[in-house]
């Protein structure tokens, strides 16, 4: 259960630690009234090092959003000054609006400035989490990183049927970790890692089975029937499987021209994930891949696109320019 007392540990683990909170910096919460307490905890924390904290309730938004996949992500104009104008930026809401807002005009041009900016993985009061477990997260993303330095073609296969082959040639890695840096782009905190890459964009070739999570099509937990999405040339041009495939094609298809490529391909590092979580994405043995867009967060990435739906593939083996890193969800590098 909830409680102030509990909360603030987990708050504290957030601010010191993840977001390295420092006296007189700017401290931005957007929250919304689901994880108002949440808010309250970071608040409490940031202070209390001496930083000051300003919180913004964006629950109509994140209602509304959620409700439909065509009300637009981009805050208003005075949230998103607010955003430019701070040291770090801590996102406590349902995390599906957290993930489709680090999409935003206002993250990039914050994250440009220098800021720092976090979303925080359900959980709080309660998450078994060490600094250990934080530095053996983030050894993993610099191992992965490492194995795939000067890679160009990334193959990923499945129990389900992927079976997939990305080019990342000429595109930087994204490590996405919980200790977050200045100018590096958001993630969620503490529990996730991940190494990402905006994919070159017309290039992946094969079979995507989103057996995981899915965005954008109303299910908070796993997939009742994967996802099968055929690659030609970078874009998904078949979906298919069961209602949510339907789902996912319709809010593709009300999107833009660029709603069908993939535009990331990323691999988690995490061993505190759990299947099923909205943070599944960042699970050691998962990859996922993000329709849309990927010129808002990923070095390299040339697709704009309102859209950035991320679907997540389970128990993966990858193979990077014919070397396996990655067997059957075990790093083996």
């Amino acid at each position: 259960m909830k409680s102030m007392t509990t909360l603030f540990k987990g708050a504290r683990l957030i601010v010191e630690h993840c977001m390295t909170v420092k006296g007189g910096d700017k401290v931005l919460i957007i929250a919304d009234q689901d994880h108002m307490m949440n808010a309250e905890a970071l608040a409490g924390a940031a202070f209390a090092v001496g930083a000051y904290p300003v919180i913004a309730n964006v629950t109509h938004h994140v209602s509304s959003a959620l409700a439909s996949m065509a009300v637009p992500m981009e805050p208003p104009a005075h949230l998103a000054e607010a955003m430019t104008h701070s040291d770090a930026i801590i996102i406590t809401t349902n995390l599906e609006w957290a993930n489709r807002f680090a999409h935003v005009n206002p993250v990039k041009a914050s994250v440009e400035k220098g800021a720092k900016v976090a979303s925080v993985e359900e959980g709080m009061e309660d998450w078994d989490l060490t600094t250990q477990d934080i530095d053996q997260i983030t050894l993993r993303a610099e191992k992965i990183i490492k194995a795939m330095a000067g890679a160009k073609w990334a193959r990923v296969t499945n129990p389900s049927g992927t079976d997939v082959k990305i080019c990342v040639e000429g595109r930087p890695a994204l490590k996405v970790v919980p200790v977050k840096e200045p100018g590096i782009m958001m993630g969620p905190i503490p529990l996730w890692g991940e190494v990402a890459y905006a994919a070159v964009e017309n290039k992946t070739e094969g079979r995507i089975v989103i057996d995981g999570i899915m965005l954008g099509v109303g299910v908070s937990g796993s997939l009742k029937k994967p996802i099968e999405w055929t690659m030609k040339g970078g874009r998904a041009v078949e979906i298919k499987g069961g209602e949510e495939a339907e789902r996912l094609k319709e809010v593709v298809l009300a999107s833009d021209e660029n709603g069908t490529v993939v535009a990331e391909f990323a691999i988690g590092t995490s061993h505190k994930e759990k299947l099923g979580s909205p943070s599944e994405k960042g699970m050691l043995g998962t990859v996922h891949f993000a329709l849309g867009d990927n010129s808002h967060c990923y070095p390299g990435g040339q697709c704009l696109s309102k859209l950035h739906l991320d679907g997540s593939v389970r128990n993966v083996t990858i193979e990077v320019d014919g070397k396996t890193i990655i067997k059957n969800g075990n790093l083996v590098i």
